[in-house]
């Protein structure tokens, strides 16, 4: 395979200083939200969230049924957005795909030997294919943190672009996994990598290990986003996933979207919410605000 892309100097990815990301990120947990603003956003975070099964006891019963509640979020309140996506193993791809037809919901897969990356490279592209062979609109790849913890930063570019080749007309999602990259300087130098290597999101984590997303390590990855649109003109979408799973930390996260990359971010092509317990949390609050008193959560399904 010859890949045509140049390879940016990724040893010049800025420093980022951790005191001031940090502080700025808490500023983001102090707005205050009015009612119709925190019932706009919450439809808003609804809309943007991938709702996801990824364990080895998946079958298809499962699949079918979280497809189901993609499609049927809380019938007794009209009007409802649906999710943005449905995230399964590449095996159900075509279980998902059929399962929500012409409802618009996107069908993403991870791949690529997710969630630890170590497999060859023409396994990883097997498998990538497989996926988008079976349906999927979206792939989320994890990259091999091996490599980019030894500094083989070309490594991790070249496999990321070779994932983007195989995904075709498929977008792709890149999966830093930020919680094993440890610091805030080799979050934003793997968001630099993967960027100039094709992905179409850039994505913290796996949801597989602690931490996973968290305000600071998104917003480095924010600011590394508007930093290359405003040096390419290309427009990168974000995904946190992980540890998401209350409507206050969500809207919290529109509002840091908002005031880093502005209102052409706001909707489900360039974000996207990695958490399917927030999907409940939400239907919860809307309630609140629409009947004056919170459902029990025995009124909504379990994921």
């Amino acid at each position: 395979m010859i890949l045509t892309k140049t390879i940016p100097d990724f040893s010049l990815s800025p420093h980022v200083d951790q005191v001031g990301i940090e502080e700025r990120a808490s500023r983001f947990t102090k707005r205050s939200i009015k009612n119709e603003t925190k019932l706009n956003g919450l439809m808003l975070a609804l809309n943007m969230i991938d709702l996801t099964t990824l364990e080895g006891k998946d079958t298809e019963g499962k699949v079918k049924q979280l497809c189901y509640k993609a499609q049927h979020l809380h019938d007794s309140y009209p009007g409802l957005p649906t999710v943005a996506a449905i995230c399964v193993y590449p095996s159900m791809v075509k279980t998902a795909k059929t399962a929500l037809g012409n409802s618009g919901i996107k069908v993403a897969s991870v791949a690529t030997a997710f969630p630890s990356g170590q497999a060859p490279r023409d396994i990883k592209i097997r498998d990538t294919k497989y996926a988008v062979q079976n349906g999927a609109d979206e792939v989320d790849m994890v990259i091999s943190r091996g490599k980019f913890l030894e500094g083989e930063y070309n490594f991790v570019f070249d496999e990321i672009a070779a994932i983007k080749e195989a995904c075709g007309e498929a977008r792709l999602k890149v999966i830093l996994e930020t919680g094993e990259l440890v610091t805030y300087d080799k979050v934003r130098k793997a968001s630099d990598i993967a960027m100039y290597a094709g992905a179409d999101f850039i994505k913290t984590s796996t949801g597989k290990i602690s931490p996973a997303a968290t305000m600071p390590v998104t917003l480095v990855m924010l600011e590394a986003i508007r930093d290359f649109y405003y040096k390419t003109g290309k427009k990168i979408a974000m995904k946190p996933a992980g540890g998401i799973s209350k409507s206050k930390l969500a809207l919290h996260y529109l509002v840091m979207l908002n005031e880093t990359l502005g209102e052409g971010w706001m909707n489900n092509e360039w974000f996207r919410f990695g958490a399917s317990s927030l999907a409940n949390d939400i239907l919860m609050q809307l309630m609140k605000l629409r009947t004056g008193v919170y459902q029990s959560p025995n009124y909504f399904s379990i994921d």
